[in-house]
């Protein structure tokens, strides 16, 4: 039974940036402390009016928002904003049974997201709808600009629009991965299949309109006019089609700065889950590193670039899926500190070998604090300790947030030194 006129307090901010009052009942776009009129309809609420405000509560910047689904939280103060996020690591830890101190949230917006993901829909008619998702929708938000988006990404929204026009014809719901580089956008189509000559030859002839630095259908290179080229610290790097890449520069180097700083004197370090090299690369300015990634293309991208750099340590890798074949702890002995970046699912086989394993220190970097949570407990339990936990925030105004953790082991770190005396 849907209720028009429910009178709500909101308790709390959840972790997809809800507000939720007694019920549960979630409403998006309400703060904690607030006292809402809602249409309710099951657990499921939609903000009718604010009856009272939060004294937190500040004005959108962006004048698409509670419309266009790409933001959770915009109208936070930048201080409760801050808690929230940090309490979302906090939370985790806390209820995963592990004790650590998590410290302030870094703020690593930088210019703004250097990717996006455009959705693509066509109607009867075969017009093209290109935008974000509505809120709680898989319908189509059309938007011109959007204020989080970094500079290089100019020009992203009318390119996606373009592209998606010469797909009309193929009438299915297509995703266009847009990323800004120093070199030009670059473009990976996703969701049409295989695709003719006549309209691969129309992609090809947008890019050159467009002056994009490439274009590709699902990974498949179309054509490159120009290396889409980012950098990982001071080496260019030219990552394969639509490859897993930090959301903004800043958060990129929040995050390497902080695992290159806590891995100082590390003679061999391992990068696990290494994709395109971000930590790779940097490392291998005072260690040798070896990279372990499930993704060929990736990780040629990675050796490739380290080759072509001049004053870099050894950089070398193997490809192989950690989810299913984790190093073991014979193959980590020879590594003085690791560093893992998993996916959001983390890296719970690896956790459980670099336990039992005589690393001495280990970064893990992750997206999804419940994962890390796990994991954690799982390096500790095998006698690591856990000496610091820093939330960076690089996804504004989402519920999404990183976050690093570095372990010791004092223990393996004495019994690796005996071993070396003899």
């Amino acid at each position: 039974m849907i209720d028009l006129n429910a009178r709500l307090t909101i308790d709390k901010l959840t972790s997809r940036g809800e507000g939720m009052a007694k019920g549960p009942v979630f409403v998006p776009f309400a703060l904690p402390g607030e006292e809402v009129l809602a249409e309710v309809d099951g657990e499921r609420g939609r903000l009718v009016e604010v009856l009272k405000p939060s004294p937190d509560r500040v004005d959108a910047p962006c004048p698409h928002f509670s419309a266009c689904g790409g933001c959770a939280v915009q109208t936070l103060s930048p201080d409760a904003y801050a808690q929230w996020k940090r309490g979302l690591v906090a939370d985790a830890l806390r209820h995963a049974g592990v004790s650590a101190e998590v410290a302030p949230l870094q703020r690593a917006w930088g210019g703004g997201r250097r990717r996006a993901t455009f959705h693509a829909r066509f109607d009867f008619r075969g017009r093209a709808r290109v935008g974000f998702m509505e809120a709680r929708s898989h319908k189509i938000f059309e938007l011109d600009a959007c204020p989080i988006l970094a500079p290089e990404m100019a020009g992203a929204m009318a390119a996606a629009r373009e592209i998606a026009e010469k797909l009309a014809g193929t009438e299915k719901p297509l995703d266009l991965v847009v990323t800004g580089t120093r070199t030009g956008l670059d473009v990976d189509v996703r969701g049409c299949g295989k695709l003719d000559f006549e309209t691969e030859q129309a992609l090809i002839a947008s890019a050159q309109t467009l002056d994009l630095a490439r274009i590709s259908n699902h990974g498949i290179v179309l054509i490159e006019r120009r290396a889409p080229e980012v950098l990982s610290g001071r080496v260019a790097v030219t990552p394969p089609p639509g490859n897993f890449l930090q959301a903004t520069a800043a958060g990129e180097e929040a995050l390497t700065s902080v695992v290159v700083a806590a891995l100082a004197g590390a003679k061999k370090c391992a990068d696990l889950f290494s994709g395109s090299g971000a930590f790779a690369l940097r490392l291998a300015e005072q260690a040798e590193v070896f990279c372990v990634e499930s993704d060929a293309a990736a990780l040629a991208a990675a050796l490739r670039a380290a080759r072509s750099t001049p004053g870099l340590r050894s950089v070398k890798g193997e490809m192989r899926d950690l989810f299913t074949r984790p190093l073991l702890p014979g193959e980590l002995e020879k590594f003085d500190a690791v560093v893992f970046d998993p996916p959001r699912a983390g890296a719970e086989a690896q956790a459980r070998e670099l336990a039992r394993s005589a690393v001495a220190k280990v970064a893990a970097v992750s997206c999804n604090p419940q994962t890390f949570a796990r994991d954690a407990k799982i390096l500790i339990g095998g006698g690591f300790t856990l000496e610091n936990v820093i939330p960076v925030d690089q996804f504004l105004y989402s519920p999404h947030v990183e976050l690093i953790g570095i372990f010791a082991k004092a223990a393996a770190s004495a019994k690796k030194k005996r071993r070396l005396l003899g």
